[in-house]
C-alpha cells in the first residue's frame, strides 16, 4: 500500500466536522439535559410537596437557564463556523427553541401551579434528550 492510498483512506475515515467549540458546547448541553432529569426525579420524590423540594426545583430551574445558554452558544458557533452543515445549526436552533419553550412551561408549572402542564413538559423533555443525543452523533458522522 502506497502512502497516497493511506492518506486517501484516512481522509475518508475522518469525521466531517471537527470543531472543538461546537462539540464541547453540545456535549455540555447534553450533560445538563441529562442532569435535568436527575434533578426532576429528586424533587418529584417529595410527592408534589413543593416545600420539601423547593431547593431542587431551584436547581432544576437554574439548570434550564444553563442549558439554554449552552444551546444558544452552540447554535451561534454552528452557524458561524459550520454554515454548510445546515443540519447542525438548524438542529442546534431547534434545541434552543425547545429549551426555551420547556423552561417557559416549567415556569408556569412552578409559579402558577399549572401542574396539568406536566403532561406536556415531560414529553418535551424526552424530545430534548433525543435531540442532544442526535446532534453530537450527526456532527461526528458527517452528512
Amino acid at each position: 500500500m502506497s502512502s497516497v492510498d493511506t492518506t486517501e483512506k484516512q481522509a475518508t475515515v475522518r469525521p466531517a466536522v471537527r470543531n472543538a467549540w461546537f462539540s464541547a458546547l453540545i456535549g455540555l448541553s447534553a450533560l445538563v439535559v441529562l442532569l435535568q432529569g436527575l434533578w426532576a426525579g429528586i424533587f418529584l420524590q417529595h410527592d408534589g410537596q413543593r416545600d420539601g423540594a423547593s431547593g431542587w426545583i431551584d436547581v432544576h430551574a437554574r439548570g434550564a437557564d444553563v442549558a439554554i445558554l449552552l444551546a444558544a452558544a452552540a447554535t451561534i458557533v454552528a452557524f458561524a463556523r459550520l454554515r454548510p452543515r445546515k443540519d447542525l445549526w438548524v438542529g442546534s436552533a431547534a434545541l434552543t427553541v425547545l429549551l426555551i419553550l420547556e423552561a417557559y412551561i416549567g415556569g408556569l408549572i412552578r409559579d402558577d401551579s399549572e401542574d396539568v402542564l406536566t403532561a406536556v413538559h415531560v414529553p418535551i423533555a424526552m424530545a430534548l434528550m433525543g435531540l442532544v443525543v442526535w446532534l453530537p452523533l450527526r456532527a461526528r458522522h458527517g452528512r
